[in-house]
């Protein structure tokens, strides 16, 4: 018996010489990004939508997860793509957008878009001592904008697939994850898509600002949307977000 979610397994759709690697969030699953992955390969993009470790499965699975299993997840995939691609772009939504970032500081990727990418946590004292705090409270329960329904535009929340909790151990690890990013972000000379949503509560508002001032490539674009929340691959305005992550996957792949 399978132990993945139903309908949260990973994907591969085989396409063209030019390859797309999809990364979901926190707490989520490939599925959350599986409307794009189909969009891409539509568009004859040979298509991988990986599981990231610890996700998908039980919350235990993540407590045990760290955030390098998390980027170890993402090479996985690269190199699976690189198998039987010539070139390979990183997309990625929320924390999926955090490692596709990170990725392209370290592998010879070709670009890279960003969906919904916190550049921090919210202010909250308890970060520092959030590794202790995990040993007597291994779950916080989510806010009432993660609660599915809550904060989502339209039906969108019905298909969704994520952990009912946030593990604590891992909101220390995402924590540890952005420093790196951080740090990764000037290295970057990979063309750079991010796209954000003006209706996001989720993330910290200036996310979007701050990676771009952050980032080392010249070839970097901002995009907002509006009308949609967070997960803005399955809401109603994804198919805007679909067509300009494929307009720049065309336009950067004929620059090599």
């Amino acid at each position: 018996m399978s132990q993945i979610i139903p309908t949260a397994e990973p994907f591969f759709f085989p396409g063209n010489k030019i390859g797309c690697l999809v990364t979901h969030g926190f707490t989520g699953a490939p599925k959350e990004m599986r409307w794009l992955g189909e969009y891409l390969h539509g568009q004859g993009y040979t298509v991988c939508g990986i599981r990231l470790n610890g996700h998908a499965t039980k919350p235990e699975d993540m407590i045990r997860s760290r955030w390098q299993d998390w980027l170890l997840s993402v090479e996985d995939g690269y190199n699976l793509l690189r198998s039987c691609t010539d070139q390979v772009f990183l997309l990625g939504l929320s924390m999926g957008g955090i490692l596709s970032l990170t990725a392209a500081a370290q592998l010879d990727v070709r670009g890279v878009v960003a969906m919904s990418t916190p550049y921090a946590l919210p202010d909250d004292w308890r970060l520092k001592f959030i590794r202790i705090l995990s040993i007597f409270q291994p779950y916080l329960p989510k806010n009432k904008d993660d609660h599915p329904g809550s904060g989502w535009f339209g039906d969108a929340w019905k298909q969704h697939v994520s952990y009912p909790q946030n593990p604590l151990r891992s909101v220390a690890e995402l924590n540890q994850l952005m420093g790196v990013m951080h740090a990764s972000l000037p290295q970057i000379k990979a063309p750079v898509l991010l796209i954000h949503s003006r209706d996001d509560d989720y993330v910290v508002k200036d996310s979007m600002e701050r990676i771009y001032a952050d980032l080392g490539t010249a070839d970097k674009q901002m995009m907002w949307v509006e009308g949609s929340g967070h997960v803005v691959t399955e809401e109603p305005q994804r198919q805007k977000v679909f067509e300009a992550a494929a307009h720049f996957v065309e336009r950067v792949s004929k620059l090599a």
